[in-house]
């Protein structure tokens, strides 16, 4: 798709802003590390909110807020996927609604495999349901990470009952293939386990990858899994809290239909409002130049990396805003990103905390201006001795 790309807000301008991003360190900081970008809200987004506002419609969260027709029709448009929308239930942020239905599908003491690198609240989301984490770490291969199916099998083998799933994955930015998707799921239908996909990244993923959600992997998939996903990411809304549980047959439609109706009442009503503004067609010209200013950067932080930071080692992702970069070839230890923070003043994403594949790898948020991107790489390659 072709679209004019996105222009970040200036500097000082982001610098009013309240979040975690722009107020978690000094203002000598550069920010790449949190999953918040830069860019203006989505024009829809704003109206909605600024027309909620006026009117003081600041309550509780409406039974139908219109979140699940609107995502059913963005889910056709962007990824051809059919979506039941009375399959379909709301909560406050994916984190939550994985831990929810985990622990509707596991058992107290349980295994569950996760993927490492992976993003971090996936190790206590998975304490926090009950169950205990098994790490079958991503297969680096010449094609990029892929998932071990062989390990996962094995995994499953010895009694682990569910795996969650990052689909875009966070941090590699990888999109797993269809075929990986389908094999997946027959394991996991073998062992008679859960696949529980986050697909947050999904609405950014780049020309050239093709994102496929894991329920529309094969009939398998849709009996084994559950989707849980947002507007969030893509749209910058992690602060409003709207996230959906997806389902695609009747049984784990069954695991989610009973769920307490608190899980769904801890749903933003500025997040639902945000969502149905961000799914609707009018929101996808934004979305497009969203993804034009991405591909940008994505390109622009090789060439940056190559030109400042020699030895790093850095394969552009297929979605999202997250650089996955490897700088063990300069000697920083196993957290290069405390030295970054240090000694050039630039905020970084910790590679160790994403799991030991994570030693001497740093995550880089390029959801910014590439004016901001390069002022941040310059400064790590003026770490480098001359």
């Amino acid at each position: 798709m072709s679209a004019t790309p996105l222009q970040a807000l200036p500097i000082d301008q982001l610098r009013q802003r309240s979040s975690t991003k722009w107020r978690k360190y000094p203002a000598d900081i550069l920010p790449l590390f949190v999953a918040e970008t830069d860019f203006p809200l989505a024009p829809a987004i704003s109206q909605r909110l600024a027309r909620a506002v006026a009117l003081g419609d600041t309550g509780y969260t409406p039974p139908e807020p219109g979140v699940r027709d609107a995502y059913a029709a963005f889910a056709q448009r962007r990824f051809g996927w059919r979506v039941d929308p009375a399959r379909v239930r709301t909560t406050c942020d994916v984190m939550m609604g994985v831990v929810e239905i985990l622990r509707s599908v596991i058992a107290p003491g349980d295994r569950v495999i996760v993927t490492p690198p992976v993003y971090p609240p996936f190790y206590d989301c998975v304490a926090e349901a009950g169950g205990v984490v098994e790490r079958v770490p991503l297969s680096a291969t010449a094609d990029g990470w892929q998932l071990d199916l062989a390990g996962i099998e094995a995994a499953f083998a010895a009694g682990a009952r569910a795996l969650l799933l990052c689909n875009p994955h966070n941090p590699t930015g990888t999109v797993h293939t269809a075929a990986a998707l389908a094999a997946l799921a027959e394991i996991a239908g073998r062992h008679d386990a859960r696949v529980i996909s986050d697909e947050i990244h999904a609405p950014m993923t780049h020309a050239g990858a093709q994102f496929t959600p894991f329920l529309a992997a094969s009939e398998t998939a849709a009996q084994v899994g559950f989707a849980v996903t947002s507007a969030s990411k893509a749209f910058n809304l992690a602060g409003l809290k709207c996230a959906l549980m997806i389902t695609a047959s009747a049984e784990t439609a069954r695991v989610v239909d009973a769920l307490d109706d608190e899980v769904e009442w801890r749903t933003g009503l500025f997040g639902a409002m945000a969502a149905v503004a961000a799914f609707d067609a009018a929101s996808d010209p934004w979305l497009n130049s969203l993804l034009a200013a991405l591909d940008a950067n994505r390109r622009l932080l090789a060439e940056l990396l190559a030109e400042h930071v020699p030895g790093a080692r850095y394969r552009m992702p297929d979605a999202g805003y997250l650089a996955w970069v490897d700088l063990s070839a300069l000697g920083w230890g196993d957290n290069p990103a405390g030295k970054i923070l240090r000694e050039a003043s630039v905020a970084l994403n910790f590679g160790p905390h994403f799991g030991a594949p994570g030693k001497g790898h740093v995550r880089i948020n390029f959801g910014c201006s590439p004016e901001l991107l390069r002022e941040a790489v310059q400064r790590i390659g003026a770490l480098i001795p001359a």
